[in-house]
């Protein structure tokens, strides 16, 4: 009997791994945009009367693999009407969808986001905005800003006023990862600051990743923006534009053929400073920047992308000193679908950023930049409605100019110089997954694994005790050490390497259908350097890559978070917790020199870095009023112990509040729909004063009073706030006609707030006493566009 039993128990188990289990199909294909064949990003895709649900990847590719039988399925998308359908699942099927924009079928746009499956979902200290939502938020010079608008986002600031850049969860803006179809940018910012360098007209998608981050991503410490560009309207050829008082953009998209290719076409460009000359000012800043991207779809299972980004930034001061400034890039990517299940992208990327300075008055020109070359191939595996895999790899290749020194005229009496150049190679692999364990576990894990190589040719300094940097006992200062002696490394010869594994991991609980905690962790491997003494980025800023002297950046942070929906998605709420730490974090010893300095390395010392916080996020999603409101409470510091008992180490070796410390900031946006014609919208910013060093004492030198300083960044500027209100007028038109357009009033910092950008300290000539200087760069603001479409 006991025999009969456990062969009965045995049958069992083998039926259940075997025959026994469930037949299951595939149901697959693309979403899109009903009027243009835009695909779309991020829908969700879900098994109604189950737990079951997918979202669409970054090429509007979906896969479900379910037992069979019948089912319903939800399509679902921001600002877009919902399609219920059902479906009987008894073999592999190929479904595309496409949907339409609410304002197509109701007679009033009322945005309604679908975001029911976020507290499903393990990814957490994620943002993603809408183009709409983005276009609704008033901004300064009445130009739409991608980067400012990611200002409003809990953990995200940047160094004040004007800045270029932005910062998340206290990190610098150099450790953060910013793609536009995969292709890095190194300066997201337009005349310094004052714009960005992605022109809205053009963009389908972005998402800001905090935390959390997905293995397929690498090489920065702090976060990843990911941006995607239109593929461009396959079904008619239209044109888009809008007419500002500092720049004009216009874009245009069509098919190459009807339904299976098209392309799009966007320029942009400012002209203040023809006003300038107009005046017989000789000064002048203007830029100017270009998108491109064509795909085609050679069959139901290959598509080909080819996209690129051209832009420039002109800044002159009378002629007698030019610096120009810009990225460039350019990716063919390959998608190909294996099968109904496997989806895979091959890319080839390059990407440029230029730097250069023609002085006129001393007689010589000056260039520098980055280049990038990469390769990588991505695969994503729907396993079945339980797991899917993420696996891939790429390789990067370097080539770093530090700078090139010419003379311009024969008579400027400058030699040619080129600093020496720099390589290296940064290969990497990943895997990663997401599982559903049960009815309410969701997990995502994974692994990266990341080597870096830094190449020769190039000319290495030797040192004693192999410190660049020495430390005087008696004076108690650090100082450039003298080099003994330098090695030559050949061309492609690995002057240093580095390899490190980077694990990813985050879970979702859902306590009920509406509510969930989720906790995430992830390690970030960062092999390039910023070298930079300034809080935000400038365009004179050179990268350079991890060597024997500059270690590689490696950030650990864990997060824990809430996440609430209310009365059927129409409110939401997002409070999360983080706590990071950077390892080998850069600081300079006082008085470095940066630029043109060809021993980089005798003025930094290796630090560590730490920033921990809480965000809120509350948000309004249905309505013809909706916003949100997200306050921060954290705090970023910086430390660079002694090296030895005997070393002070930068600020004595103890903790202080890096440059980018934001103690509170509060970010309010909303919009609210009139009518057909009128739509409002609000923003407010309030938030602590970035950190600086005042003086805390003078003494006096051959009669000149001089200030003397304290520890570092132990006060800040006044504290940050300013309001701004927009209004958009869409005229009445008929249906029939092909022109419409809106008109665009907004103004910037309406009660004219003068925050301060800086404060200098300086001795009047007058009275001979020490005094504060303030500078406010923006008032009062206010701006009017027109926006057009045909």
């Amino acid at each position: 009997m006991p025999f009969n039993k456990l062969t009965s128990l045995i049958l069992f188990l083998l039926l259940s791994f075997c025959g026994f289990s469930q037949e299951k199909f595939t149901i697959s294909g693309t979403i899109s945009d009903k009027k243009n064949n835009e695909t779309l990003i991020g829908v969700n895709v879900i098994v109604k009367g189950t737990k079951s649900f997918t979202i669409t990847n970054e090429y509007g590719f979906y896969s479900l693999t379910l037992p069979k039988g019948n089912y319903e399925i939800s399509i679902s998308y921001i600002s877009y009407e919902t399609i219920d359908e059902k479906i009987t699942l008894d073999q592999n099927i190929k479904k595309n969808f496409s949907l339409s924009e609410s304002g197509e079928l109701l007679e009033e746009v009322v945005i309604k986001e679908k975001i029911g499956t976020n507290t499903r979902k393990p990814e957490m200290s994620v943002n993603k905005m809408s183009i709409a939502t983005i276009k609704q938020m008033p901004v300064v010079l009445g130009e739409v800003d991608i980067i400012k608008s990611i200002l409003f986002l809990p953990g995200v600031t940047n160094a004040g006023e004007g800045q270029s850049g932005f910062n998340v969860r206290g990190g610098g803006a150099d450790q953060n990862l910013v793609l536009l179809d995969e292709a890095t940018i190194y300066n997201s910012s337009h005349l310094f600051g004052f714009f960005s360098v992605f022109n809205p007209d053009a963009i389908k998608d972005l998402k800001l990743y905090k935390g959390g981050i997905p293995s397929r991503f690498g090489g920065r410490a702090s976060s990843v923006l990911d941006i995607y560009q239109k593929d461009g309207n396959s079904n008619n050829f239209h044109m888009n534009g809008g007419i500002g008082l500092i720049s004009s953009r216009l874009l245009a998209e069509g098919p190459i053929v009807k339904n299976k290719g098209s392309f799009i076409v966007a320029g942009r460009g400012s002209y203040a400073h023809l006003f300038l000359k107009l005046s017989n000012n000789e000064n002048s800043a203007y830029f100017y920047d270009l998108n491109t991207k064509l795909n085609y779809k050679v069959n139901k299972n290959n598509n080909l992308y080819l996209s690129g980004y051209f832009g420039r930034d002109v800044f002159s001061l009378n002629q007698s000193f030019t610096n120009t400034y810009g990225n460039s890039t350019l990716n063919l990517r390959w998608n190909h679908l294996f099968s109904d299940q496997l989806f895979s992208n091959l890319s080839l990327i390059y990407s440029d950023y230029y730097y250069g300075l023609n002085l006129d008055f001393v007689g010589f020109n000056w260039d520098s930049g980055i280049k990038n070359y990469n390769i990588k191939y991505d695969f994503k595996y729907y396993l079945n409605d339980k797991i899917k895999l993420n696996f891939g790899a790429n390789g990067i290749y370097y080539d770093f100019n530090p700078g090139t020194i010419e003379p311009s005229r024969s008579d400027s009496g400058i030699n040619f110089r080129q600093l020496e150049k720099k390589y290296a190679f940064e290969p990497a692999f990943y895997a990663g997954a997401e599982q559903k364990v049960s009815d309410k576990i969701n997990i995502e894990y994974g692994l990266r694994y990341s080597l870096f190589y830094r190449l020769g040719s190039s000319t290495r300094n030797i040192y004693a005790n192999n410190q660049a940097v020495t430390f005087d006992n008696d004076l108690k200062i650090y100082e450039k050490a003298t080099p003994i002696g330098t090695e030559f490394f050949s061309k492609n010869q690995v002057i240093a390497d580095f390899n490190n594994f980077e694990p990813r991991f985050s879970v979702a609980y859902e306590l009920d259908d509406n509510k969930s905690v989720k906790a995430s962790y992830n390690r970030m491997v960062q092999y390039l350097q910023l070298v930079t003494n300034t809080a935000s980025p400038t365009p004179l800023d050179v990268w350079t890559p991890s060597d024997n002297f500059i270690q590689p950046q490696i950030a650990d942070q864990v997060a824990l978070g809430y996440f609430a929906n209310f009365k059927d998605d129409a409110y939401s709420i997002e409070v999360e917790s983080f706590f990071k730490k950077v390892k080998n974090r850069i600081d300079y010893i006082d008085g470095a020199d940066l630029i043109a300095n060809e021993a980089i390395e005798q003025v930094i010392l290796n630090g560590e870095m730490r920033s921990y916080g809480l965000e809120v996020m509350f948000k309004k999603n249905t309505g013809k009023f909706n916003g949100w409101i997200s306050y921060t409470l954290s705090r970023s510091e910086q430390r660079t112990p002694g090296r030895t008992p005997n070393e002070t180490g930068i600020n004595n070796g103890n903790w202080y509040r890096s440059a980018y410390d934001k103690t509170h900031n509060l970010a309010v946006t909303s919009s609210y729909k009139l009518n057909k014609k009128w739509n409002f919208g609000a923003n407010f910013v309030l938030q602590t004063g970035q950190p600086v060093t005042y003086p805390n004492g003078q003494y006096t030198y051959q009669g000149i009073k001089v200030p003397s300083y304290g520890l570092r960044n132990e006060n800040n500027l006044p504290l940050y706030h300013h309001l701004d209100v927009s209004a958009t007028l869409t005229p009445k038109s008929s249906e029939k006609k092909r022109w419409k357009g809106e008109w665009v009033f907004s103004i910037y910092n309406l009660y004219a707030r003068k925050n301060a950008a800086s404060i200098s300290f300086r001795q009047n000539q007058d009275t001979g006493q020490n005094e504060a200087i303030k500078l406010s760069i923006f008032g009062i603001v206010p701006a009017v566009s027109y926006n057009f479409k045909f």
